[in-house]
Formats: structure tokens, C-alpha cells, sequence
């Protein structure tokens, strides 16, 4: 991989990591819902998930949906509904000065699992490996190569979110604005439906 393609590479998983999606408005809804003590297993399941999958899917799935494209659909009717439940799960979160919250930050596994239903994260993957991967490395290494630069990017960039979530808390201070708070977030999060829904 030559210095331009790298640069290029670094540039696009910045700007798709750092720009607003399902895993970054998540982010900002956990971090002003639990702190962002407890949702650092959510970031590294984001970064090190999606690491996986750009792997998987450079060495795997590619060549399964040319040969199925039935299975894009399926994709985005499990996508959808999803990330449909999830927005009903943060619409609904209890605030932290309630005295029996019921809900709780994502997991590492959890984040790392909701990769495969995240319509960004898919795009993020597919133009990724096929644009981006070196040819000259082999599949394997090549999808290696960008999963590390995704990693690398994509930590510090939905680090950022959850920081913003944790500043958001503080203006949070009452229940009637966390709770519109968190109806805004799951509401964002459906209009973030709207690629999947129009292509």
C-alpha cells in the first residue's frame, strides 16, 4: 500500500467514523445516560467489531452477495428492525436520578455483535475493502491491513461522541430533559434508517 492510497484510507475511516450514525448517536446517548466509565465496552466493541467485520468481509461476503443478492435484502429487514427496537430501548431509558433504572450501557459483545446490523457500518466495510484494500498483499492481508487502519481511526473518533454525551449530562440535570433528550437520540437514530430505506 503506497503513501497516497494509505492517506486515503486514513482520510475516508476518519471522516465515516467521526461523522453522525447509528454507533455514534448510540455513543452520545450512553455516555449522557451512564457516563463514560461505563460505556468504554461499547466503544471498544464498536472499534474492535467493526475491525472484525471489515476482515470477514474482505475475505468472506463479497463474494457471497454477488452470488446471493437476496441476502442484501435480508440484511436490511433485520437491520431495520433492529435498530427500530433500539430506538424504542433509548427513547425509553430511565434517567440515572430515578430510583429503579431499568436500562443499562451495551456490552463489548453487544457492540460488537450490532456492527452486523448496522447499515453504516456495512457501507463503511464494503467500500473500505473494495476500495481501499492493497491487491498486491492478498486478500487476507489486505483485508488485515484496512481492518488495523479502521481500528486505529475509529477508537479516538467515537471516543469523541461518548465525551459529548458526558457533557451533554451535565445541562441534563433533570429528568424532563433527559427524557427529551434520549426521545431526540432515538428519533435520530430512525431518520438514520433513511439510506438503507432509499436504496
Amino acid at each position: 500500500m503506497n503513501y497516497e492510497i494509505l492517506t486515503a484510507l486514513i482520510g475516508f475511516a476518519f471522516a465515516t467514523s467521526i461523522t453522525p450514525g447509528p454507533n455514534n448517536l448510540m455513543l452520545m446517548a450512553s455516555g449522557a445516560n451512564y457516563g463514560l466509565r461505563r460505556t468504554l465496552p461499547h466503544m471498544f466493541g464498536i472499534s474492535l467489531g467493526h475491525a472484525f467485520m471489515v476482515v470477514v468481509v474482505g475475505l468472506v461476503l463479497l463474494q457471497l452477495f454477488e452470488q446471493f443478492p437476496v441476502l442484501n435484502t435480508i440484511l436490511k429487514v433485520l437491520s431495520v428492525g433492529y435498530m427500530l427496537w433500539l430506538a424504542w430501548k433509548i427513547a425509553n431509558a430511565a434517567p440515572p436520578s430515578d430510583k429503579a433504572p431499568t436500562g443499562k450501557p451495551f456490552t463489548f459483545l453487544q457492540a460488537a455483535a450490532f456492527q452486523w446490523v448496522n447499515p453504516k457500518a456495512w457501507s463503511m466495510a464494503i467500500t473500505a475493502i473494495s476500495g481501499y484494500a492493497p491487491q498486491d498483499r492478498g486478500i487476507f492481508f489486505g483485508s488485515l491491513i484496512v481492518a488495523c487502519v479502521f481500528a486505529a481511526t475509529n477508537l479516538p473518533s467515537v471516543s469523541v461522541w461518548a465525551w459529548m454525551g458526558v457533557q451533554v449530562r451535565r445541562w441534563l440535570g433533570t429528568s424532563n430533559r433527559l427524557r427529551i433528550f434520549n426521545v431526540t437520540m432515538a428519533l435520530l437514530l430512525v431518520a438514520s434508517l433513511y439510506p438503507i430505506l432509499t436504496h
